[in-house]
């Protein structure tokens, strides 16, 4: 949605996915806004893309280093530049929160709660439960598991899944992870 100028785009932040920002607006430089939009912290992470005739090295780092994620020198096609918002919002969609049933998983903090309550979990244990819950009712064998959160360089056993699932299971209770006889483990909603 279009904002005619830096003032009326504030009413237009909170429901952006990706921002595309011009350097020079009406009644404030699009830097500024941006500078003062970085200091947002519920805006923080939204993706913007600057756009400016500014074709010059420091202009470029000046962008950048203000809290641009993309930056696009003028004349640019609309084709170049639907493909870098397309981008911008590929990186972004990554899901670093995830929230399912009474659950809560924030990648970006390595942190879970169950039911307002935080779960203590160590870096492993909370890699495994985030990529599961992320892949919500499909099965992983025991392989596909080691490869997606230990990577293919682990030299352990299959054992280790097992112990990391069994950990889970003690810190949130039964029934999040089920055992799919002869496959593997698939994450589940408790009823």
């Amino acid at each position: 949605m279009p904002a005619a100028d830096a003032e009326s785009a504030w009413e237009l932040v909170g429901d952006a996915d990706a921002i595309v920002l011009d350097w020079m607006l009406p009644g404030q430089s699009g830097l500024e806004w941006l500078g003062h939009l970085r200091r947002q912290e519920s805006e923080e992470s939204t993706p913007v893309l600057l756009l400016t005739a500014r074709a010059s090295e420091p202009d470029k780092v000046a962008g950048l280093n203000t809290g641009a994620d993309d930056y696009l020198v003028k004349p640019f096609s609309s084709a170049e530049l639907v493909a870098r918002l397309r981008a911008l919002l590929r990186r972004v969609r990554r899901r670093p929160l995830l929230a399912i049933g009474e659950l809560r998983l924030d990648e970006t903090e390595g942190s879970a709660e169950l039911a307002g309550e935080s779960v203590v979990l160590t870096r492993r244990e909370f890699n495994l439960l985030f990529f599961m819950a992320g892949n919500s009712g499909r099965v992983f064998s025991r392989t596909e598991l080691l490869d997606r959160v230990w990577g293919k360089d682990f030299t352990g056993t299959e054992r280790t899944v097992d112990q990391h699932v069994a950990q889970l299971r003690a810190a949130l209770g039964s029934g999040w992870i089920e055992t799919v006889r002869g496959r593997g483990y698939r994450f589940t909603v408790p009823a």
